[in-house]
């Protein structure tokens, strides 16, 4: 990482409120270059709090745009951090709204040019896509990271059609965690605990909305961009990672949008800006590839940004399994349509008699992070306990080329079931000589969802259909020598939610069965992509103190044999204790349990953890929360539970509980 000291331009900082029409003012943080001219503004808006828990990530990357002539402005939701209002729901139309008279006062500031761009991930990746299809004037071009365009099949909420048991509990949870948290009295001022408490009184577990909507209805198509792709008004770089769950938008986005105003990226990379050096790298420019999207797009520069390939994209090569690595091997290629001529769809038909699969209720364990960070035990180990699980279909790679894969293969399975309802997750892994076993990309499907996601359709028992769904995208080649094994089961805890009677799993008949692969040719003009190395502006200076107590590990497979159970913890490790330079004391620690016992669909059970503590000595604060999150389920339904403790000091300021119950309407 190269620490950038010197600019184009000087630089100042300012704290501001930028006013709505209704009144709300939301907090901002603007980076200013010094200079007389007006210049061009980026947006990041975003629910996580600019004052402490992105600082350090904003103090990379916003003095670096000021440093290169953009005033670069942070901006937090309604409802968070230091903004006035109370919090929403995720991406709703109030906050889109905000967000589109935020662009539209940035244009109109006299040290502004009225051109804007917007750029974030995951949330703030989000609503910069979503913003775009609102098409405000001045917003003329996004970079959108680890994002999605489809909002119930590409998030957090629901795989093909299923309940993400992993992230629909554990993202619930921390949004319950986060939108709990007090405004900063250092920046508020005295009102700090009144808008607290008033906040407090508006916040609503997220879980409750998802699980209401367990079809893609409405509520999921606001939002989603792939509902109208000729509404987004602004160019768009979309940039994703093939260990991030959200990299199909990436291709989706290259393929409908005009070839004139988008560019797609996606290296190797996790749930992660590529330029911050986190497993698995190599980590590129980052800052240096969006500052000639900006110059191009906001200032009108001539540099060349439009005549790079449509796609670029890293292809891994065969690899051992690991949990983390620091750096992949393989090289990036540029396409310059997508779809893309060399890539050709090539089947490989199973063989073999009908088999049965029931796979025990905790094939899954070893699925790894739904959202890979770049910690130590992110990535899937070793499958083959998993395939073990599961029914296998191999076929050999030749001893002379590799199989070189990019998109999203497909598979299609012929099955029977005895039960009304089921589900089906596909492993594409890379077996090694040594037999050692590699995941590569996965996809599930609800089969009540395998007519179309926005409905539920009941298996007719006893009898064979045809299903087709695709697997996550991808680029990989396996090696000479290897095999290609595609493993399927009826189970994946703790991803996907099972429901009662699918214990029974489904008969596969191989006849009717294929893999579909994107197969690409290697092409003559694959070299020649190279990116710069990653720089960034000086660190915030955030220390993180030594604690006493003993770290949990990152994720713990308990077993109890005598009851069949199987429990995995999770440390999700999102940031821990740290002081800030203005005194802050930040201290968070999560946890997260996933249980299930081996032939019982309805003992699984979800519970997570949050102690959050916001401690400034000098002005005698010290707030606390503390929250409590449980799914489980019967057979009709899913049952929640939730539970917000607040102190200010050591008194209880806000304590609340939820209890409610959903029916199962699919999911």
């Amino acid at each position: 990482m190269i620490i950038r000291t010197d600019f184009p331009y000087g630089t100042t900082h300012e704290d501001v409120r930028i006013p709505l029409p209704d009144g709300v003012e939301l907090y901002a943080r603007i980076w200013r270059p010094v200079t007389d001219e007006p210049v061009p503004a980026l947006l990041e808006y975003l629910p996580y709090r600019l004052t402490d828990w992105t600082a350090p990530r904003d103090w990379q990357r916003h003095p670096w745009y000021a440093g290169h002539g953009y005033a670069s402005v942070r901006v937090d939701v309604r409802g968070h951090g230091c903004s006035g209002g109370r919090p929403g729901d995720e991406y709703d139309a109030r906050e889109l709204a905000d967000g589109v008279a935020v662009v539209e006062w940035l244009a109109a500031q006299p040290w502004c040019t009225g051109s804007v761009g917007m750029f974030g991930i995951s949330w703030g990746g989000f609503n910069s896509l979503q913003i775009a299809a609102l098409a405000p004037e001045p917003l003329k071009a996004v970079v959108t990271v680890c994002s999605t365009d489809d909002r119930y099949d590409n998030d957090v909420h629901y795989m093909g059609g299923s309940v993400l048991a992993v992230d629909m509990h554990a993202w619930a949870a921390t949004m319950l965690a986060f939108a709990s948290r007090p405004p900063d009295p250092q920046f508020v001022g005295d009102g700090w605990r009144r808008q607290w408490l008033d906040r407090l009184e508006a916040v609503e577990p997220l879980v409750h909305t998802w699980l209401s909507h367990q079809t893609r209805d409405d509520y999921w198509r606001h939002g989603s961009v792939c509902e109208d792709y000729t509404a987004i008004g602004a160019a768009v770089l979309a940039v994703g990672g093939w260990h991030d769950p959200y990299r199909d938008t990436v291709l989706r986005l290259v393929e409908h949008l005009p070839p004139a105003r988008v560019r797609g990226l996606i290296g190797p990379w996790s749930h992660q800006y590529p330029d911050r050096g986190l497993p698995p790298g190599p980590a590129i420019g980052f800052l240096q590839e969006t500052l000639r999207w900006w110059d191009h797009w906001l200032k009108g520069a001539d540099n060349g940004v439009m005549e790079e390939p449509l796609l670029r994209t890293w292809i891994s090569d065969s690899h051992p399994p690991a949990t983390v690595y620091e750096e992949l091997p393989g090289r990036w290629v540029g396409e310059k349509a997508w779809p893309s001529a060399s890539v050709i769809p090539v089947p490989y038909v199973f063989q073999g008699a009908p088999v049965d699969v029931a796979s025990p209720q905790h094939t899954g364990l070893d699925a790894g992070r739904f959202f890979p960070f770049g910690n130590d035990a992110d990535l899937p180990p070793d499958q083959r306990e998993e395939d073990a699980k599961s029914a296998c279909f191999e076929f050999p790679v030749g001893r002379e080329e590799p199989v070189e894969i990019l998109g999203r293969p497909s598979v299609t399975l012929r099955l029977r079931l005895d039960v009304p309802y089921g589900q089906v997750v596909a492993r594409l892994c890379d077996v090694a000589p040594d037999g050692s076993s590699t995941l590569v990309t996965r996809g599930a499907l609800n089969l009540s969802a395998r007519r179309g996601r926005d409905r539920a359709l009941p298996w007719p028992v006893g009898s064979y259909e045809d299903v087709t769904f695709e697997l996550n995208g991808i680029g990989h080649a396996f090696a000479p020598g290897h095999r290609i094994r595609l493993a399927v089961s009826s189970a994946y805890w703790p991803w996907i939610w099972p429901r009662a009677g699918s214990e029974a799993g489904w008969t596969l008949d191989p006849a009717g069965s294929a893999l579909t692969l994107p197969v690409r040719a290697a092409s003559a003009a694959d070299g020649g992509i190279v990116f710069e190395a990653p720089e960034q502006s000086e660190p915030l200076g955030v220390a993180f103190p030594e604690t006493l107590d003993e770290p949990r590990p990152e994720r713990l497979v308990v077993r109890d044999v005598a009851r069949g159970t199987w429990r995995l913890e999770v440390d999700p490790r999102y940031g821990g204790t740290r002081v800030y330079p203005d005194g802050l004391e930040y201290a968070e620690d999560a946890e997260e349990v996933y249980e299930i016992q081996d032939a019982d669909a309805l003992s699984a059970r979800t519970l997570s953890r949050w102690r959050i503590r916001l401690h400034r000595p000098e002005l005698g604060w010290d707030a606390r929360v503390e929250t409590r999150s449980e799914i489980s389920c019967d057979e009709g339904g899913f049952l929640t539970s939730n539970e917000v403790v607040c102190r200010d000091g050591d008194e209880v300021v806000f304590h609340r509980t939820w209890e409610r119950r959903f029916p199962r309407a699919a999911g």
